[in-house]
């Protein structure tokens, strides 16, 4: 959807150059029956510039294309009105920018989820401070499954995980029987004081989807919003916080095995190759089990502690959450699990809701 529309911006801003042949005489464009003087003929020049910033602007300064694009709104407005007889259908397309623009700084702007998500994010960087390395003495109080998962992730010698941003992409749904709808998310997690922000994008059927995840202190909130405008889902409360505590346990297990010698995690083995793991934070205890293979790696991780929330009524309900995990790749220092799936276990049966791939993992950032 980005890519058409900056081909549309890039379309538009190229019939301005019409303008500017004809005020300054590079061609003769008898269609254009309306004289063009030098001054407006400058304004259409700005204009196309501007509708062709604003399209590269959609990709490499996403927080503030829209901006660029209202200023070509605005100046290809004024510069048409003098040959509104033959300009009016670039009017028309005006309108449709102008849209698009609206709808990029409900996303983008200020007052957007992407902001308040960014706002959370530079105040938590802001108080880094590095830990010391991880050592082998670290690791003997563990199960030796949690041992052999954190020598084959490549976690011995390396620094202790303060926090750690990820991006990803996949597709996910609503329920058993939706749609699937592309996404992209990227994530910031905080060991110290823990917390976790996440923040997605998707789309179905061209209509765009934004959804912040928050979970700081004792409190965690969902919010999901289509266009960036209309509420869909807005849940937080005490059972939001207990399935938000699952999923930072998750984030710590699957992405920064680093964090498992925390001393707010206690761990049981069950054999071999499973063990059980309570993990508290905020006055909240979840409970998981992990599941290992013969490598050492993650496979499997699921809980009872977290709530899906009802698509039809945007309560949370009851059902068991596993997060099957696929091949394994290098992060920087450390060989991690690169894609998986969340599944609800539900009484007809589990099925998957969200597919994945881990784009990039970084760790112990000062700054995004």
């Amino acid at each position: 959807m980005t890519l058409l529309f900056a081909l549309f911006l890039i379309a538009h801003g190229l019939i301005h150059l019409l303008g500017v042949a004809k005020a300054f005489r590079w061609a003769d464009l008898p269609q254009l029956t309306q004289p063009v003087s030098v001054l407006f003929g400058a304004m259409w020049l700005a204009a196309a510039l501007l509708f062709l910033g604003a399209a590269a602007s959609l990709f490499v300064w996403p927080r503030g294309w829209w901006a660029i694009g209202m200023a070509a709104i605005v100046v290809s407005t004024i510069a048409v009105v003098p040959s509104w007889a033959d300009a009016k259908v670039g009017a028309f397309a005006n309108v449709v920018a102008l849209v698009g623009v609206l709808l990029g700084f409900l996303a983008q702007g200020p007052t957007s989820l992407q902001a308040a998500f960014e706002r959370d994010v530079d105040r938590r960087l802001s108080s880094h401070a590095p830990g010391g390395a991880i050592s082998e003495a670290d690791l003997q109080p563990l199960p030796p499954p949690v041992r052999r998962y954190l020598r084959a992730s490549g976690v011995v010698g390396q620094p202790r995980v303060r926090n750690f941003h990820a991006r990803m992409h996949g597709r996910f749904r609503n329920g058993r029987d939706a749609r699937w709808m592309p996404f992209n998310a990227e994530q910031y997690n905080f060991v110290d004081a823990p917390a976790r922000f996440f923040l997605m994008h998707a789309s179905q059927t061209f209509v765009p989807f934004q959804g912040y995840h928050r979970y700081a202190g004792s409190s965690a909130s969902m919010l999901v919003k289509v266009a960036a405008l209309v509420p869909v889902v807005d849940v937080s409360g005490d059972e939001m916080t207990r399935a938000e505590t699952v999923t930072l346990f998750n984030d710590m297990c699957v992405m920064a095995p680093a964090t498992l010698i925390e001393p707010t995690i206690a761990w049981q083995a069950v054999d071999d190759r499973t063990v059980r793991a309570t993990f508290s934070n905020a006055g909240h205890t979840v409970r998981a089990e992990l599941v290992f293979n013969e490598a050492g790696e993650l496979t499997n991780f699921w809980s009872d502690d977290r709530r899906q929330v009802s698509p039809d009524s945007g309560t949370l309900v009851a059902a068991r959450w596993s997060t099957p995990l696929g091949h394994s790749r290098t992060f920087g220092s450390y060989r991690l699990a690169s894609s998986g799936e969340a599944r609800w276990h539900e009484p007809a049966g589990e099925y998957a809701y969200i597919e994945l791939e881990i784009d990039e993992i970084r760790y112990n950032l000062a700054s995004r």
